[in-house]
């Protein structure tokens, strides 16, 4: 029976040049090696960059490159936009749609549902952010915005999308949900898409936290802000997840 991979998704947000984008990207690869069939790493630097990202990996590489945006437009007059036929030319295979910093600015679940239907017919595969925000957490309206937020996705192909659980108050709080409440949370949305969606957790992931996060049943991944900026923090929470189950 072939073991489902753990998922760690590295998002650099707005940070980084292209000197460090390579030494990371070679460097993380190198790690990955023997652990590539249990853990599934995807490099998600700025866009600008993502070519540095491909430059320095090996026609082998088991590190996947993303996004952190596309536009739901295939093509046409989005200045300043990419396209997400253009990240799959620059290397990419995944892109983050919907994260929090990005609904914040103003972008709808509508937004979100567009772009993952653009991303995945051009070949793509979403991750999909969703969570509460502390005052929605506190008022334990979890379920109920989760349920808004995924509503649009039920038409999306199953098996073609993941699933990102990121409660906005533990984003770059150092504050996490309780592993009960992870697990509750990632089952809810499980009950709304189907249990064969993979759902990752985010929000404050590092190195010291990784391996019991990735020990919960529901969970099947990391999406990892700030903590995935350092090569040595990376390969931490690599062997965390290379030893899931185990």
């Amino acid at each position: 029976m072939t073991q489902t991979p753990t998922w760690l998704i590295a998002n650099w947000k707005m940070n980084g040049d292209a000197p460090r984008v390579r030494s990371w990207a070679f460097a993380v690869n190198a790690a990955l090696g023997a652990h590539s069939a249990h853990v599934k790493v995807v490099f998600c630097p700025p866009a600008v960059y993502i070519t540095d990202a491909m430059a320095a990996l090996p026609p082998n590489a088991q590190l996947a490159l993303g996004a952190q945006n596309c536009h739901a437009a295939s093509k046409g007059a989005h200045t300043g936009e990419l396209s997400a036929s253009m990240l799959l030319d620059a290397g990419c295979d995944y892109v983050i749609l919907g994260h929090s910093e990005r609904r914040a600015a103003g972008e709808t679940d509508d937004q979100v549902h567009a772009k993952a239907l653009t991303a995945m017919a051009a070949g793509l595969m979403p991750v999909i952010c969703v969570g509460e925000s502390l005052a929605e957490y506190e008022q334990k309206r979890t379920n109920a915005v989760l349920n808004a937020q995924l509503s649009l996705l039920e038409d999306l192909p199953r098996g073609g999308y993941l699933i990102a659980y990121e409660p906005i108050w533990a984003i770059g709080s150092g504050r996490t949900p309780s592993m009960t409440e992870i697990n509750a949370a990632h089952s809810h949305i499980k009950s709304v898409l189907g249990s064969e969606t993979a759902v990752l957790y985010g929000g404050s992931v590092n190195a010291a936290n990784a391996g019991e996060i990735l020990a919960q049943s529901q969970v099947a991944g990391a999406l990892i802000g700030g903590a995935s900026l350092e090569i040595e923090s990376m390969c931490a929470m690599i062997t965390s997840a290379s030893t899931r189950g185990k």
